[in-house]
């Protein structure tokens, strides 16, 4: 469902936020009552910040059974950054509502392999595609009772996004493989809240993917027109501060 390769670094951060869980909840659980009214808050804020891994998922364009210099074109993992604002509203002691506008710095590739080499001898080329997103995710989270100073969540939510290094009416693009500047999609995660004296830090998996089209096919492109579709998928590690 997801098309998307989860690299080691998404093992390993489930791995200690697994042991994270195991070793701080029962010990949290055994202290004193951190923020014991912080519940009973009508709404509150935070800020995020994350890592993400990034990918492309892909549908070749009929062109290419017939293409007569490239033979591969796939999709890479790469990595980037987040930065955002957390606003949270209660709705009730199970549900709440959450908007996280973030700033996202998105590093994507294709790999693509020559059937004949290019112009500096290349017979395999990659093509960096850079973007500086700007997200608008609206989530519904739903909370487990707290046990002492922890709880566990699980969110799903909409998102839009803005890509401002958009690149699809770009003039000079021989070799480039143009996009639209929006999205959208659906995202789906699961976290932790630890409760200390001053404020709270909630680590969090989410999946984040898009379901618009964001290819703007050139047919005179050699690495655009091998390529039809091209969709965003995307998996966000992040820690909330909240207040």
């Amino acid at each position: 469902m997801l098309h998307i390769h989860r690299p080691k670094t998404t093992v390993k951060f489930v791995t200690v936020l697994v042991l994270i869980f195991g070793l701080t909840s029962s010990a949290m659980a055994q202290r004193e009552l951190n923020l014991p009214e912080h519940d009973q808050k009508p709404y509150y804020f935070g800020i995020t910040i994350g890592g993400n891994m990034s990918r492309f998922h892909t549908e070749l364009h009929p062109r290419f059974l017939q293409d007569d210099s490239v033979y591969v074109a796939e999709p890479n993992n790469n990595g980037g950054l987040a930065l955002g604002l957390l606003a949270t509203a209660r709705l009730s002691d199970r549900f709440q509502l959450r908007f996280n506008p973030q700033l996202m710095f998105i590093n994507r590739s294709l790999r693509y392999k020559l059937k004949f080499p290019d112009q500096d001898g290349e017979t395999e080329v990659t093509k960096n595609v850079e973007s500086v997103t700007v997200s608008f995710p609206i989530q519904l989270k739903f909370q487990s009772d707290r046990i002492g100073n922890f709880r566990v969540y699980m969110m799903a939510g909409l998102k839009g996004d803005i890509d401002l290094a958009s690149n699809a009416r770009a003039r000079k693009a021989d070799d480039l493989v143009k996009l639209w500047k929006y999205d959208f999609g659906p995202e789906l995660g699961l976290g932790f809240n630890f409760y200390f004296p001053s404020f709270i830090l909630s680590p969090e998996l989410k999946i984040s993917n898009g379901w618009r089209n964001l290819h703007a096919r050139d047919e005179n492109l050699k690495y655009s027109s091998v390529l039809d579709r091209i969709q965003s998928r995307m998996i966000v590690l992040s820690i909330h501060i909240e207040g």
